[in-house]
């Protein structure tokens, strides 16, 4: 059965692209949104849902706030541009936490999460959060240099790129060596955040300020003029990892 579902965020354009995604994957019916807290409080009271799509930073009222105002709550998906508020979340048995930019990938494994826990039995409380909490990604990185292991908070890594067998973070505008391949890197680092452009480049989507034709295909530009080329098979993955 179609579960019926409500879409909250203070961005139009966020709620616009959740909403198209919630229809491209089938599995819930769309029945509102709303871009204030206030209008969709009172939307909600008037026709409960059965899973709410919840950004968290809103002006006056936040995602923690609203819910609060909701009762009985509808099951809740978080979906945000940060990550401090992640333990929160799941304090308040949210079915999963979504970062921006949002993928289908992403969408599918939260409504997964919740196919599985409205078909489970009534579980304990310390069971149900681990049932829906995921391992959150990492934060930081290791680079190694002889003896010494320098820690790089991911979110000032701009990419990843291999050369020469070696993996190198570009971080802070230096090169460091990373012990891990593009493709384990691939699979452990955090999908909202990190793509693979090229066979040899992973790059941190947060740094992406423009796209652009070269002639001879798509070439992404970083902050700080760092332009890399996008191989053919990964435009259209790229293109809807930004939303276009």
């Amino acid at each position: 059965m179609t579960r019926t579902a409500f879409v909250v965020d203070d961005e139009p354009l966020a709620v616009k692209r959740l909403v198209r995604l919630l229809k491209k994957s089938g599995r819930v019916e769309v029945t509102g949104s709303a871009t204030d807290p206030s209008e969709a409080i009172r939307a909600l009271q008037a026709s409960p849902v059965e899973v709410l799509f919840l950004d968290i930073h809103m002006p006056e009222i936040d995602g923690f706030a609203l819910l609060d105002r909701l009762d009985p709550a509808p099951m809740v998906v978080f979906t945000t541009a940060h990550d401090e508020h992640a333990l929160r979340a799941f304090e308040v048995l949210a079915i999963d936490y979504l970062l921006k930019p949002i993928d289908l990938a992403q969408l599918e494994r939260a409504l997964d999460k919740l196919d599985r826990v409205s078909g489970a039995p009534a579980a304990p409380l310390a069971e149900l959060i681990d049932m829906v909490r995921a391992p959150r990604p990492p934060q930081r990185v290791a680079s190694r240099l002889g003896d010494r292991v320098t820690l790089l908070d991911l979110d000032e890594v701009s990419h990843f790129h291999a050369s020469d067998r070696l993996t190198y973070a570009a971080s802070g505008g230096k090169d460091h060596v990373v012990d891990e391949t593009l493709s384990a890197l691939e699979r452990r680092l955090d999908p909202a955040m990190f793509v693979r452009i090229h066979r040899g480049v992973l790059v941190n989507l947060r740094f992406v300020v423009e796209l652009r034709g070269d002639g001879a295909g798509l070439v992404v530009v970083l902050r700080g003029d760092v332009q890399l080329p996008v191989s053919r098979d990964r435009v259209r993955p790229l293109k809807d990892r930004l939303g276009i």
